[in-house]
């Protein structure tokens, strides 16, 4: 057996020590959205002006450096105010820049850096008073949050090792190590109540005890991180911000099982989050953190970080397990479990990426810590995307039991209207839990949300996606997005789910097309019970939720378009009409050269009209006018 190669104390006292030789810090966001924005081109501006104003600078923190008053410039992950991206923080200063461009990095390092003046101008604008907020601590979207599994992410380097141990990083290992049981373990996961934070809210450690015992010579544990759902991005960020947290959870998880071999799996589309994992787990095999012997326990562990292919149905824990064994990610029934036969017929727990995070700082700080945040039953905290009709969209984290209500107008600063303007009284509906979860309406603004007061109502927590809606939102067709790609996603393996879902989205897409009847919407109700009660796997048991959810706050709405033959929120273009106002209309011609089937006729510089015969409906005369003069009626 290898001895043991790592002194996570004096590298934390080493780190710790050479950081107070440094003046100055400045991260810079390196999460995807803001690379994607920029924020590499940035970084490459700080260094270049760095060095033709003469300051001292690293891009890590290294004992050698005995130099004073250097700067430290270092990209972080997502710092989760997405909105106001690629973002720019200077330390100790508590500052706080947004929106940056390449051009304004001159003005940061002369203005802030040497004249230690603030650039009013890139801080944050409160839109309720219009005060310019310096930095986290005056930002509402930040201050009204718990950032526990996000306290991390967003200010360190997560690809220095170093760093993460010197914030207390992989002591919970250790101790998990060096000073529990498996069954120690086991029952402090049990005692904290940590819920998965995947989807259904399985107790964790109860997973993990049922799997203590079996009797095999290989187990297996697996961090699931094949984040499908549309507008969630949680996993990413945290594997992409500090992705040692993980590795320190599957490496806890692996003591309290008995396993000596784990595997990252992460959807392919997340490149960086891929290439953060891998750097990590190589500083932490070359540190002897991973492998064997680890902390002189007599106990080997390593992880292998895999992509997936980008099938949604592989965030099903036995489809994702015959992914990695090659094979079609197809489910399989239940039992046997993965804790009797998983991954190679072999023991194995499953846990996604938050719920791995979660587990060191409940070892390191105790369970008891944990059960004060959160409700009796869902302790802790949960990271949410908050997307849609919101204006701050971005990466949040609360703990269960607030309000939608303080989510969507204090945290999200409020609905929006189409143009971007705030609204007062704009607010629709919520999506979430994505395709699999329910719809929340303005009756449950101040419901406290947890696993089981969401699926009471019919919802769930899920991954964690919340999408926003505004009234401009038809219902029918959020209905219809959802159903698209769950159905396109099936596995196609059991026919309720293959068959039940199209016939369903071919429903949905009757109703928006204005050929649906009462006895469309009767089918339909129908037919979602039947695809959730006799599908195979979670996919096809929760794609009917959308549809029953909705159907049930906004029945009237699905009226409307099958009696009436209307849509209330006038976005479904079959049936809308449109017309010309002529007090608007200047007759320039666009429209006409626009209409497909030459159905608007009118003089140069007179009022045109448009012919309801040969009106398609397309709605390319309303898209092409610059002067709003074509109206939709209904």
């Amino acid at each position: 057996m290898k001895p043991l190669q790592i002194n996570i104390e004096k590298i934390k006292e080493d780190y710790l020590e050479s950081s107070k030789l440094l003046k100055r810090r400045i991260i810079i966001c390196a999460g995807t959205g803001c690379v994607a924005n920029g924020s590499l081109k940035i970084f490459d501006e700080f260094k270049k002006q760095l060095e033709t104003n003469n300051l001292d600078y690293l891009v890590e923190v290294k004992l050698a450096e005995e130099k004073k008053d250097n700067i430290l410039l270092s990209g972080s992950g997502c710092q989760g105010f997405c909105q106001m991206g690629p973002l720019v923080t200077v330390e100790p200063d508590g500052i706080m820049y947004v929106k940056v461009k390449q051009e304004d990095v001159i003005r940061i390092v002369e203005d802030t850096l040497i004249s230690n003046q603030i650039v009013e101008d890139l801080l944050y604008v409160d839109p309720t008073n219009g005060k310019k907020c310096k930095g986290t601590t005056e930002i509402p979207f930040y201050k009204r949050q718990h950032r526990f599994v996000l306290k991390k992410c967003g200010r360190i380097n997560p690809e220095d090792v170093a760093e993460y141990i010197s914030l207390g990083g992989y002591e919970a290992a250790r101790k998990a190590y060096m000073e529990m049981s498996a069954k120690d373990i086991c029952d402090e996961i049990t005692f904290s109540g940590l819920r998965g934070r995947g989807g259904g809210g399985f107790p964790t450690g109860r997973k993990w005890d049922v799997t203590r015992p079996e009797q095999s010579d290989k187990k297996y544990v697996i961090c699931n991180g094949d984040e499908g759902d549309p507008g969630a991005f949680m996993d990413r960020s945290v594997m992409e911000g500090n992705p040692h947290s993980v590795i320190e959870g599957m490496m806890i998880a692996a003591k309290a099982i008995g396993a000596d071999e784990g595997y990252i799996y992460v959807r392919a589309e997340y490149p960086l989050a891929v290439k953060r994992l891998r750097i990590a787990v190589a500083q932490a095999e070359e540190m002897g953190l991973l492998g064997e012997n680890i902390f002189n326990s007599g106990l080997n562990f390593k992880i292998n970080v895999m992509e997936g292919a980008g099938a949604f149905v592989c965030g099903e824990e036995t489809a994702l397990m015959a992914s990695i064994q090659g094979l079609r990610g197809m489910p399989n029934p239940k039992p046997p479990f993965p804790s009797q036969s998983g991954l190679f017929g072999k023991p194995t727990i499953i846990n996604n990426v938050e719920t791995l995070s979660t587990v060191p700082l409940i070892i390191r700080l105790g369970a008891k810590h944990f059960i004060e945040l959160g409700t009796k039953k869902s302790p802790g905290t949960k990271t949410f995307a908050l997307t849609g009709h919101v204006a701050n969209t971005g990466l949040i984290e609360v703990p269960f039991g607030t309000t939608l209500r303080e989510i969507v107008y204090n945290i999200g600063g409020g609905v929006i209207n189409e143009d971007g303007t705030l609204s007062h009284e704009g607010f629709k509906a919520v999506q979430i839990g994505g395709p699999s979860g329910g719809c929340l309406t303005e009756e449950h603004l101040d419901m406290p949300l947890d696993f089981d007061s969401l699926s009471g109502i019919g919802a769930m927590v899920g991954s964690g996606g919340l999408v926003v809606m505004n009234k401009q939102t038809c219902m029918v067709k959020m209905a219809q997005f959802f159903m698209q790609f769950t159905q396109k996603e099936s596995c196609g393996k059991c026919v309720l789910c293959r068959e039940g879902t199209k016939q369903m989205l071919s429903l949905l897409t009757d109703i928006v097309e204005g050929r649906g009847t009462p006895e469309t919407i009767d089918l339909l109700q129908d037919l979602a019970y039947a695809v959730k009660r006799g599908s195979l796997c979670g996919l096809g048991k929760t794609a009917p939720n959308p549809v029953l959810s909705m159907l049930t706050y906004f029945r009237e709405e699905y009226n409307a378009h099958v009696i009436q033959q209307r849509c209330p929120a006038k976005q479904c273009k079959a049936l809308l009409t449109p017309s010309i106002d002529a007090d608007k209309c200047k007759g320039c011609g666009v429209c006409i050269k626009k209409c497909p089937t030459g159905a608007i006729t009118g003089e140069r510089k007179q009022a045109h009209t448009i012919n309801e015969q040969l009106c398609i409906k397309c709605m390319a005369c309303f898209d092409a006018c610059r002067l709003n003069a074509v109206v939709i009626g209904e």
